[in-house]
């Protein structure tokens, strides 16, 4: 065992000893507080819970996100783990299968005993997931952005809020390109539905767009005959007014999109696509030549510039051991969620998971901008907003961000059932839908609206 020499114990060792009863004395406390230290190391492994589909047509994204949790709980225990104990990764893979993905939490909390899960990453499978974190009382630490009319108090959203992603989005598309009309594409489920109900409202309400300057479009996972959306696209872009398509498109079914976008010559200078599900290593699949341009909106690229970030890709393509790994915003998602609780455990000094959530309130990490992301009271985090072009090499140039961090809101401003609800974790309230027009805390819980949701 490497027994690493404190500063103040070195200087310990440097002071000059008289009196050999002194000498045995602190040797007797240091033999005394090593064992101690080896009695604690020797304890039963903090068990972190990865979620994460390792198959189908998610695994082009997640596969990274569970090897990211790996290396955070490497770099954890390098470090000593947490409240001297080891941590140890228990991986499962749902398989891009949303039944699967609450077998496989059920798994994770009931037979492995978990303290903590990092997982999912379409909403439909967290909501999978939701009830059963909420009746084994789990903690999960969800890292993609998502569409929000939705609070927890077992669930963690790292992961952008549409006030962090899709509403500043088309706000920087309306104000600075001039966008007029616009297609919200996305793949058929509760993200892409809900987040585009969102965004129609929006349009509609703060700029007046009127229904038929409105296309919207849902293909299913995997889809791959682009043909005739494409064409119908650049038909709805030909009518005289600047056109932009809002991409909810999820998995691998971004591959065959963009290249039926070159296909057909549609560029970013004619009808550019701002996309909320395609980053650094979905274009890494992607001859992005042709895609030049076109626009994708997170809260972090690997591009940033800041000392954070160098040191976590120089970690990452060190881990990888492949000089051509990239990064992107839900491997920072992450980071901020791990090390969020981490510290959090630390405070509370357990990873008792009652004590943890009252614990995480408030603590703020580094995030990889070079600011700092903080927990708030509604399990959302603040978080920078960017606005990147695609380049030659697969990477975004950053061409717009938000002066400082924004603070995700679970319920939208913009649909009738949710403008006047507020989440707040904290006693007294506790309360994940509070109803500020008539003071009351919603009758159902939101393993319940997933779970209708689902149904849908």
């Amino acid at each position: 065992m490497e027994v690493r020499v404190t500063t103040s114990r070195r200087k310990a060792l440097s002071r000059p000893v008289s009196q050999p009863s002194r000498w045995l004395a602190t040797a007797l406390v240091s033999a005394a507080t090593l064992g101690a230290s080896a009695q604690a190391l020797a304890e039963e492994p903090i068990k972190v819970g990865i979620l994460h589909s390792l198959s189908g047509t998610m695994a082009i994204s997640e596969s990274t996100l569970k090897d990211t949790v790996e290396m955070l709980i490497e770099q954890q225990n390098e470090q000593g783990g947490l409240l001297g104990r080891r941590l140890e990764a228990v991986v499962v893979d749902p398989a891009s299968n949303w039944p699967l993905f609450a077998e496989r939490a059920r798994e994770l909390l009931a037979q492995e005993e978990v303290d903590v899960i990092f997982g999912n990453w379409t909403s439909v499978s967290r909501k999978a997931v939701l009830p059963v974190v909420e009746e084994l009382n789990g903690l999960l630490f969800y890292p993609v952005q998502y569409e929000g009319e939705e609070s927890s108090e077992n669930v963690f959203y790292t992961g952008a809020a549409p006030n962090q992603q899709a509403i500043p989005a088309v706000n920087y598309l309306h104000d600075q390109v001039g966008v007029e009309r616009w297609v919200l594409a996305g793949t058929d489920y509760v993200y892409p539905r809900t987040t585009n109900r969102i965004l129609e409202a929006y349009l509609q309400e703060e700029f007046g767009v009127a229904e038929e300057d409105i296309l919207v479009n849902y293909t299913p996972f995997g889809h791959s005959d682009w043909q005739n959306i494409v064409a119908e696209i650049r038909r709805f872009g030909s009518e005289g007014k600047k056109t932009a398509v809002v991409s909810t498109i999820n998995g691998d079914a971004n591959v065959p999109f963009y290249r039926e976008l070159a296909n057909q010559g549609i560029d970013a200078a004619d009808i550019p696509v701002v996309a909320f599900s395609v980053g650094e290593q979905e274009l890494s699949g992607i001859d992005t030549g042709p895609l030049v341009g076109h626009l994708a909106a997170w809260n972090y690229f690997m591009s940033v510039d800041s000392d954070a970030n160098y040191d976590f890709i120089d970690a990452w393509i060190d881990y990888t051991g492949d000089e051509e790994s990239v990064t992107n915003d839900p491997m920072e998602a992450h980071y901020i969620g791990f090390n969020m609780w981490a510290e959090a455990v630390r405070k509370a000094g357990t990873t008792e998971v009652d004590a943890v959530k009252d614990a995480i309130i408030g603590v703020a990490v580094p995030n990889l901008s070079g600011g700092y992301a903080a927990m708030m009271p509604n399990h959302h985090i603040t978080k920078p907003v960017l606005i990147g072009e695609i380049q030659d090499n697969g990477q975004f140039d950053v061409v717009w961000q938000t002066p400082s961090t924004v603070a995700g809101d679970a319920w939208s401003d913009y649909l009738p059932g949710s403008r006047d609800l507020i989440s707040d974790w904290r006693a007294p309230m506790r309360c994940g839908n509070f109803n500020v027009a008539n003071g009351s805390c919603g009758g159902s819980t939101a393993a319940e609206e997933a779970e209708a949701a689902l149904a849908e």
